[in-house]
């Protein structure tokens, strides 16, 4: 269970934030009601959450998930794969101390966004990606053996970050897209199948036995209930502009 998380407020610089999509410029005063409606959606579901302050200097920094992973015995900074990004880590690393977690970091040539890890109990599985590397799943395989934890690496085809596409809801099951449908390393899950048409809610996020998911991706909610979970709506419509998703605005632990 989770009792805690950290989120950045988003910047006025967002609307200059990598993206792919052909989804438009963000508005950046409805994504910062957006970011409220979130944070109140964490406070739903038991989480004393941490704000810190936007940073002008990093137009994606409010998706806080890429620079920082938190397990119980220490708290990993990344190296962000895209260049751009790489600054971003220092205040969330200043902020992190007051966890009173050890705080490790991912060292070049390495590189590791943390959209591309997903934990399934004691085991991480993580996206080899355009952003991230070999190198930085070895150095997160050593930093996590220590405590018990185990590390395998999954290559992406056809999405950003591992998560992107497919999300552990805990009970061991798995909701999922596209290439991790069928995927060989999840063949001992239960796999919620994610239509093509909803894509983008494959990335919902299980917290404290309810499970987040994207407005309006009613399918994918529907699914997800009937596999007995209570399901919380929320609208992040001007993130996925941005190709972020609701995991990707928070930490949780």
């Amino acid at each position: 269970m989770f009792t805690s998380a950290v989120v950045k407020r988003p910047c006025s610089n967002l609307v200059n934030g990598i993206r792919s999509t052909n989804l438009g410029v963000p508005d950046f005063a409805r994504a910062c009601r957006q970011h409220d409606t979130y944070i109140a959606a964490l406070e739903a579901c038991g989480l004393s959450v941490t704000v810190l302050a936007p940073d002008e200097g990093f137009a994606d920094s409010v998706f806080i998930e890429d620079t920082c992973l938190v397990t119980n015995e220490c708290t990993v900074i990344t190296r962000p794969g895209h260049p751009a990004r790489r600054g971003e880590t220092r205040s969330v690393a200043q902020a992190m101390v007051r966890f009173n977690r050890p705080v490790i970091e991912i060292t070049a040539p390495g590189t590791l966004d943390a959209g591309d890890v997903m934990r399934v109990d004691h085991h991480f599985y993580v996206g080899l990606s355009d952003r991230t590397n070999a190198e930085g799943i070895g150095q997160l395989a050593q930093i996590l053996g220590p405590f018990g934890y185990t590390v395998s690496a999954i290559a992406l085809t056809s999405v950003l970050h591992l998560k992107t596409g497919v999300s552990y809801l805990e009970n061991n099951c798995m909701l999922a897209w596209g290439e991790f449908v069928s995927h060989p390393e999840f063949a001992g899950f239960t796999i919620l199948a994610v239509d093509d048409d909803e894509a983008y809610a494959a990335n919902s996020v299980w917290i404290n036995d309810r499970v987040l998911v994207p407005e309006g991706f009613e399918k994918t909610r529907a699914l997800i209930a009937a596999h007995g979970y209570d399901t919380l709506a929320v609208d992040v419509s001007e993130f996925q502009k941005l190709d972020g998703g609701l995991s990707c605005l928070s930490l949780r632990f």
